[in-house]
């Protein structure tokens, strides 16, 4: 009888932590209220490069990035991220994860989620960057919203546009993007925030409901 009240013990402390890990991972985060730019930080190398219009993040001006926390210092680990996306002709832009603050140039840390339609880069909408590669024909179409899903689970890497898987990666546990990605050396998961990329002068892109929540 005892062992059977402690078996059943037991299972209802695991229940519990099971319904806990749901619960939390159940719980998403607005990143943005669609007035302002609260809770992000811009590296200001083109000034004006983020503004909010119609209650839409826009994104232009040439190469700047926007990087998630009030000083730029989100940290994330294993999380899901959201958002709504939308590109312009010749846009090109980009959603960074697991990087730092930088004052200036492309963030040495992290992976770039690519945001491009129809940039003269064949690097398209919904790959890994120079990782996994959609390449030429890309899954989004300018001026029109399509969602893009973003999944770090440990070492896997999950993209989505509008539901469709994109990149299924799972970092190697030999890793070493200095050799694989010689002007890439950073590009290795680790911890960080989520950056938005502006990249270059004719670039105009938007974004809208961002989100995202940890996961265990």
């Amino acid at each position: 009888m005892k062992t059977r009240i402690a078996f059943l013990t037991l299972m209802t402390v695991v229940g519990l932590a099971v319904a806990h890990a749901a619960d939390k991972a159940a719980a998403w985060t607005s990143m943005f209220n669609g007035k302002d730019l609260s809770g992000w930080k811009s590296n200001n190398e083109v000034p004006g490069a983020f503004s909010v219009e119609n209650g839409e993040l826009k994104v232009s001006g040439g190469r700047c990035h926007l990087f998630y926390g009030a000083n730029g210092d989100a940290s994330f680990k294993n999380f899901e991220f959201k958002a709504k996306v939308k590109t312009t002709k010749g846009s090109n832009s980009g959603i960074y994860i697991h990087t730092a603050y930088e004052e200036k140039g492309w963030p040495s840390k992290g992976y770039e989620c690519q945001v491009n339609t129809s940039h003269t880069d064949i690097k398209k909408t919904g790959g890994l960057y120079a990782v996994q590669d959609v390449l030429n024909n890309a899954p989004s179409k300018d001026d029109v919203w399509f969602d893009y899903y973003i999944k770090v689970d440990g070492k896997h890497i999950v993209i989505q546009i509008d539901g469709k898987t994109t990149v299924d990666w799972t970092e190697p546990a030999d890793w070493d993007p200095s050799k694989s990605l010689k002007n890439m050396p950073g590009r290795k998961l680790s911890s960080g925030t989520i950056a938005l990329q502006g990249h270059d002068p004719k670039s105009v892109t938007y974004y809208k409901d961002l989100s995202i929540r940890p996961l265990p």
